[in-house]
């Protein structure tokens, strides 16, 4: 089997070393530079041209977000990026994932010592995604605050959306949901996130989208126009009969905490068919089972199509399971998702 090659992109030497130090221990991967900068990795990226590369968020010279653009613009390649935990550090990468880095990990830190024990098997993820050039308009995209507009035409019929998503699901998520008019149906969301980013892609998303976004605290009431993202660390996700989050620590389930499964059957439970279930891109199968049982319980439920995800693994596990009533490009999820819950004319 051919090795994947790695390009490691930090401006600390010890960070460099302690990457590669983790990544030599897989026979499956082989780090074949390192650069302390941008303009060292530009001339890497030529003579090595390297299968991942992993990209300090804040380096000297250019910083990781605008090398990532010139990257994705003119040489696009799978890139994971590597954040302190700043509250600048986790805006910045949350944008690199929006611009298509296909993942994101924090560097260790006191009572985070093990954080790159992933770092391999996301270097794996990596090297099978579908990577896009990166499109003007995503590349402009500012960071102001969305014009908070209702949909007049829309009224929500008052079932909950509940989307699953893990690789790849930033821009995924950003391209739903920034179809959604200000009083979108009562929407619950688990990515599979570092709970270091949750916060903010929570803030980001808000900013850019229509509808009020924020991370779900416990006890939060699901009404339209509201959206609440699981936060990343030791609880998963659930709903409430009486349409109410419920954060619950658990260990983890399909090597998630949130879980998607714990999510979506949560929904299955509470909501039975006045449910819609959507499934994105992402690594695995988790959320396949959940969907299933949503599906069963009456609810409409939509996949992402192999040819737009990043990664067509939990879509795949759950169109084969036979829980994707609706499978469809990422671009006409959105319409599909409000043109289904809107509340039908006597």
């Amino acid at each position: 089997m051919k090795r994947i090659k790695v390009l490691v992109v930090d401006d600390s030497s010890t960070m460099r070393g302690l990457i590669a130090t983790v990544l030599a221990k897989d026979p499956d991967i082989e780090v074949i530079g390192q650069a302390e900068d941008p303009l060292q990795a530009r001339q890497a990226i030529k003579a090595l041209n390297p299968d991942v590369v992993t990209l300090d968020v804040e380096m000297p010279n250019m910083s990781g977000l605008e090398f990532l653009e010139k990257i994705m613009r003119l040489r696009p390649m799978p890139v994971i990026m590597v954040s302190t935990l700043t509250r600048r550090g986790a805006e910045e990468t949350v944008q690199a994932l929006e611009m298509g880095a296909i993942d994101c990990i924090e560097k260790p830190r006191p009572g985070n010592e093990h954080s790159f024990e992933e770092l391999p098997y996301k270097i794996k993820i990596a090297a099978s995604a579908r990577v896009k050039p990166l499109t003007k308009a995503e590349g402009d995209r500012k960071q102001t605050h969305a014009v908070r507009s209702a949909n007049g035409s829309y009224v929500s019929d008052g079932r909950v959306v509940a989307i699953g998503a893990s690789t790849g699901g930033v821009e995924a998520l950003l391209e739903v949901l920034s179809g959604f008019p200000e009083n979108c149906p009562p929407t619950v969301i688990t990515q599979h996130m570092p709970p270091a980013f949750t916060r903010s892609f929570a803030s980001r998303l808000d900013r850019i989208c229509a509808p009020k976004v924020e991370e779900a605290t416990d006890r939060a009431k699901l009404t339209p126009g509201s959206i609440f993202l699981a936060p990343g660390g030791s609880s998963h996700l659930e709903i409430t009969p009486d349409l109410r989050c419920r954060l619950k620590a658990g260990e983890r389930v399909n090597g998630h905490c949130p879980s998607v499964d714990v999510l979506f059957n949560s929904v299955a439970r509470a909501c039975k068919g006045d449910a819609v279930g959507v499934i994105l891109t992402g690594m695995g199968k988790d959320g396949a089972a959940g969907l299933l049982s949503m599906r069963k319980a009456g609810a409409t439920t939509f996949g992402q199509n192999e040819s737009t995800s990043i990664v067509y693994g939990m879509p795949k596990a759950a169109f084969e399971a036979g829980a994707v009533e609706h499978q469809l490009p990422l671009e006409r999820l959105s319409a599909a998702i409000i043109s289904e819950t809107t509340k039908k004319k006597p």
